[in-house]
């Protein structure tokens, strides 16, 4: 197996991708990580699938897996989860928020601490106060619920075993849940990082204020897996036609 697998779920990040790929090229070089990049396009519109192939052409370690439509970032992560073959499978959104100058460290706790899940916490966030808030009061609940002490379940920077990966089905909007549905699979070291939040490059971000909205709902979802602890039945569709490279 190789070191670390780095899954990236994205949508129309065209402007973004070059420089992530290298950054992460550059510090897995520095660390002498073996290593496989695999981004996942979830229906973009713009030139993000193009960038992917000049990106997979120019190096052997960078992969891609292409959603026809968008399917959510769910979806991707799962789809991105099946492909990953690294000891460490480390997640992280496109939009260069999420420094990849982490990922040493995060692979340190997974491997020599034992942890199975390591979840970054954005202490210190480069957003407006209407995301701050209502993100404050949506993880303080979730921790209440879950009894999992963690402060941002949300972020996207994340670091697994691979067995837990492996293990786990992601589904819905239930992306937001990974370390809860990760504890009710019997993977309870769970830790936490803090990490840095850069402030946005490129772009706008994709997700609005209905996100936490679906986050309270999936919320409810929680509470009653908790409560009966079962998964609840789901129907995950086909995703249709797929393309690798």
């Amino acid at each position: 197996m190789i070191d670390v697998s780095v899954v990236i779920p994205l949508f129309n990040e065209e402007e973004s991708l070059p420089e992530l790929s290298d950054w992460i090229v550059k510090v897995m070089t520095e660390n002498k990580f073996t290593y496989e990049i695999i981004f996942i396009d979830d229906g973009s519109k713009d030139g993000s699938w193009k960038i992917i192939e000049d990106l997979s052409l120019a190096n052997v370690n960078v992969k891609g897996i292409r959603f026809r439509r968008n399917y959510g970032k769910a979806a991707a992560l799962n789809k991105g989860f099946e492909e990953a073959s690294g000891n460490v499978v480390i997640t992280m959104d496109a939009d260069l928020q999420d420094s990849p100058d982490e990922i040493p460290e995060l692979y340190r706790m997974i491997m020599q601490e034992g942890y199975d899940l390591v979840s970054g916490w954005k202490k210190r966030r480069h957003d407006p106060l209407s995301k701050r808030i209502p993100s404050k009061l949506y993880n303080r609940t979730v921790r209440c619920m879950t009894k999992i002490k963690l402060h941002d379940f949300n972020c996207g920077l994340k670091a697994y075993k691979n067995e837990v990966v492996k293990t786990i089905e992601v589904y819905g909007e239930m992306h937001r849940y990974i370390p809860v549905i990760a504890k009710w699979a019997g993977f309870t070291k769970i830790g936490e990082k803090v990490v840095s939040h850069q402030k946005r490059k490129f772009g706008i971000s994709k997700y609005g204020w209905r996100r936490f909205i679906h986050g309270f709902l999936d919320l409810l979802s929680i509470a009653f897996v908790s409560r009966f602890g079962k998964k609840p039945m789901h129907l995950f569709g086909s995703l249709g036609t797929i393309l690798f490279l």
